[in-house]
């Protein structure tokens, strides 16, 4: 026992030791600085006090803060994605298939912390909702112009939804270039139209794209073909991955829906519910999944 208790003692002497060993100038270095000519470097970068300055909420209701923050949240990762699927669809484009998908694929990491946040309104009841509900006016997610490019970039095209921007010159006029440019699936199926496939010819860039059996027979022999560590079969689970986070997303917006307020009517004039169900069902690039009952 004696020996063991002195065996402890010198082991914490010694780690003692190492915890007293820097000094002097080391310490001084390690210090934070504290003094600034102006604001801080921080806030010049993040612009932590213009975010803040953002929430401003409608009603006294507590919960309506929640409400806002999350919204606010989802529509900056919205930015980050659209941004990080236009640098990917560039690549695409100059056959830099393995750059590409790396983007892609931490795009699906902004997805993972993008459908996280739905939990955070997961405590929201109907009674609460309904306490700030009305004062939002005709205001709903339906009209985030953001969202509208993510769903643009991955082939769900349609020009009537662009309408509720018309106001607003700028945001409208982005959305009908988006509308009619290639989409990120026309850039990935490009790829493989050069690479030798049989993939019929986009007619209309500004139409909602249209499962092919011709896409569907190149996503099969990607598969018979390939494996992993080939650069189109990672590509394509890559895209998998993709459109199921994104399936997730539109779950669980659905549900949070249901759980807040039911079927009730959207307060932007949709059907709410029955909107929410119809899209979830609409897959994103669905040859990538059809292929995988003929496999």
């Amino acid at each position: 026992m004696t020996s063991r208790r002195r065996t402890g003692g010198a082991r914490a002497g010694a780690v003692g030791a190492r915890r007293r060993a820097p000094r002097g100038a080391a310490d001084h270095a390690a210090a934070p600085i504290l003094d600034f000519a102006n604001g801080t470097p921080y806030d010049d970068y993040v612009a932590a006090q213009a975010l803040h300055g953002l929430q401003r909420p409608v009603t006294d209701v507590p919960e309506e803060r929640a409400f806002l923050v999350t919204t606010q949240v989802m529509e900056l990762y919205f930015g980050l994605i659209r941004s990080e699927w236009r640098l990917a669809q560039r690549m695409l484009d100059d056959d830099q298939v393995v750059e590409a998908t790396a983007v892609l694929a931490r795009s699906v990491r902004y997805f993972e912390a993008l459908n996280a946040a739905w939990g955070a309104l997961s405590w929201l009841t109907p009674a609460q909702f309904n306490s700030f509900r009305d004062a939002l006016g005709e205001a709903s997610g339906f009209q985030s112009a953001m969202y509208r490019h993510l769903e643009f970039l991955l082939g769900n095209k349609s020009e009537p939804l662009t309408r509720p921007h018309r106001r607003s010159s700028a945001v409208y006029q982005e959305l009908l270039d988006a509308l009619r440019r290639p989409s990120l699936y026309d850039s990935v199926l490009a790829v493989l139209a050069r690479r030798g496939f049989e993939i019929p010819a986009t007619a209309d860039p500004a139409a909602e794209y249209t499962p092919s059996p011709l896409v569907e027979a190149a996503w099969i022999r990607v598969y018979a073909e390939g494996g992993p560590g080939d650069e189109l079969w990672t590509l394509a689970e890559t895209l998998t991955d993709l459109s199921e986070r994104f399936s997730d997303w539109r779950y669980r917006h659905l549900m949070a829906v249901r759980r807040s307020m039911g079927a009730k009517a959207g307060s932007g004039g949709s059907s709410g519910l029955s909107w929410l169900e119809r899209s979830l069902r609409r897959d994103v690039f669905p040859e990538l999944w059809s292929a995988r009952t003929q496999m």
